[in-house]
Formats: C-alpha cells, structure tokens, sequence
C-alpha cells in the first residue's frame, strides 16, 4: 500500500474540487481502486503504487489545464480524464488568433471574439492607457473586464477597480433604497455581469467583501492613487473633460487603465459637456496610450444589434 500526496499551491483549491466537492467527487469515481482524501490545498493518494502513479500522471494534465486557463469546468475534468480527443483548450493548438483568456464560471470560455476585442487585448499588452470608443453591443466593457479579471489571475496586479459616472439615461431614478453599494447597483450592474461570468459567485463575493475588486461611482476617484491595479472606467463619454482629467490622474505606479465609451449614447443633460473625444483628441500619440475605434462590426449581441445602430445612425444624420 502506498500513500502520495498532491499539492494545490499552484491552484485554487475549489477549482479543482468545485462547489460542494462536485469535481473531486467526479475525479473520484474515475479511481474506484484508491483512496482519495482532499485536505485543503493537499489530495492524499491512498492506493497501490501502480494505481498512484497512474492518478498522479492523469491528474497532471487537470493541473496544467488549470493553470494554464485559470479554471476547469466539471465536464472538461471528465473529458479529461475519459481520455477523449478534446478540442483546442487542451493540448494547446488553438488559433493564435482565437486565443482563450481563461475560463470563467462554470467553465465559460472567455475570450475576445471580433477583431477590435482582440486589438484591445493585445494594445493592453502593449500600452497602460487604452482607449475603447464604439457603438453598444461591441463588448467593450466586457472585454475590459476580463483583461483586467486575467491580470487579477495572473498575479500581474493586486486589484480591480471599475467606475462608472453616475448619470441617468434620461429617467429620473427617484429615491433609492438601502446601502452604497444597493443605491449604486443601476449605475454598475452591466460590471456586475461581467465579472459573474467570468469568477464563481464565492469567489466574486470574497473579492468584494475585502476590496481586491473594488466598484464605485466616477466621483469616488477623487483624491486617490491607484497602484499595481486595473482600472476601468466605463461609460466615458458621460463624463466631462474635467472629470476624465481627475480619473485619468489616479494612476499610479504598476498601473493599467482601460477607458471605454460610446460617443452616440451621452446622457448629460449638456452632451457638449461630454470629456471622451476631447481628451482623446488632447492625448492622441502619446507613448504608451492608445485609442480602438469599435464598429458594428465587432457588435456581439442579437443580430438586429447592428441594425438598429445603422437606423438610428441615418436618421441622426437626416
């Protein structure tokens, strides 16, 4: 009889056991012939040492999928381990240009999808400012979200910050109930989306509750330096040259910011008051800052999307 052990430091420990234990319950019923005892971020191998090497060797490859996409999903841990011919995620062949960021919840692939998603991914690289102006529907905000939700995961910096100004789209919300982050949740729920797709709702909720992801309205930006963090600010273009001035000068050292906005859609009771293109036009060819312009191109909701964008184009062009 010999015994193995198995450690998890590479890993979060719940992706592999997955909540309520559902993954490793999964894994062990592939090994009805050892032991397997999960204590924490250690998996003891209890078994004979023919079967221990064999789990050790099947078990490696949910270990660097995991590391290697940030997560597994329970079915590809049973794909996996069922040794069937998997698609790209697994053995590393996929299109360089189609290219997983990492796999969010319940195993979502979560990747850039049109050609402008992929320039901001790889200008995010590149650059510490980025600026995202397109029309709705082109997965600006999304895409920011899991650049940033990847850099959170790689380690490459300590926190998210995502902000919003606080305007209405022409309706009078009235009084809201309840706490900051209740009266706030209008303004912010399209981030709040996001990153639930992208981290398990535990996860999410630690990352909250200690501020490692932090949400909050434009003027809480006021005053702050925001070191070895991503910073979001989404919906730009409701918000005046003034106060992209202030967000734009939180940055700190080891910082990365991401700007998006759509210039068609302003909400200010003044829409000439609108900042975006403004301070686009200020920084335009500054090392280290750029700008992608969206198109209905890159537009990823339904098909009528694109459509309606056209109309209300033309007739505003009347």
């Amino acid at each position: 009889m010999a015994e193995q052990i198995i450690y998890l430091d590479t890993v979060d420990p719940l992706d592999i056991y997955g909540v309520r234990n559902e993954k490793f319950e999964t894994i062990k019923s592939f090994f009805p012939k050892l032991k397997l005892v999960a204590r924490g971020s250690e998996i003891h191998v209890i078994g004979s040492q023919k079967e221990c090497d064999n789990f050790e060797r099947q078990f490696a490859k949910i270990l660097t999928h995991t590391q290697r996409y940030h997560g597994i999903s329970l079915q590809q841990t049973q794909d996996i381990l069922s040794n069937l011919e998997m698609n790209e995620s697994l053995y590393g062949n996929e299109n360089p240009n189609n290219q997983i960021l990492f796999y969010g919840n319940e195993g979502k692939p979560i990747k850039a999808r049109t050609t402008n998603q992929k320039k901001m991914v790889e200008k995010c690289v590149e650059n510490d400012l980025v600026f995202a102006i397109g029309p709705a529907g082109t997965g600006k905000t999304y895409t920011a979200v899991a650049i940033a939700v990847k850099a959170l995961k790689d380690k490459a910096v300590q926190r998210i910050v995502l902000c919003r100004p606080a305007v209405e789209a022409e309706e009078k919300l009235g009084f809201l109930p309840g706490d900051m982050r209740e009266k706030l949740n209008p303004y912010l729920q399209p981030l709040y989306d996001a990153l639930q797709d992208m981290l398990q709702p535990r996860k999410l909720q630690d990352y909250l509750d200690t501020n490692v992801i932090q949400i909050a309205p434009l003027a809480y930006m006021r005053g702050r330096t925001l070191n070895n963090a991503f910073v979001i600010l989404d919906e730009a273009q409701n918000a005046t040259l003034n106060q992209l001035k202030m967000f734009l000068t939180r940055m700190g050292e080891h910082a990365k910011f991401i700007v998006t906005g759509d210039v068609t859609q302003i909400d200010l009771p003044d829409k000439s008051k609108s900042g975006l293109e403004k301070t686009v036009s200020l920084l335009n060819n500054t090392n280290g800052i750029t700008a992608i312009q969206f198109n209905e191109k890159d537009i990823v909701r339904h098909r009528l999307v694109s459509h309606i964008i056209s109309a209300f184009e033309k007739q505003s062009n009347v």
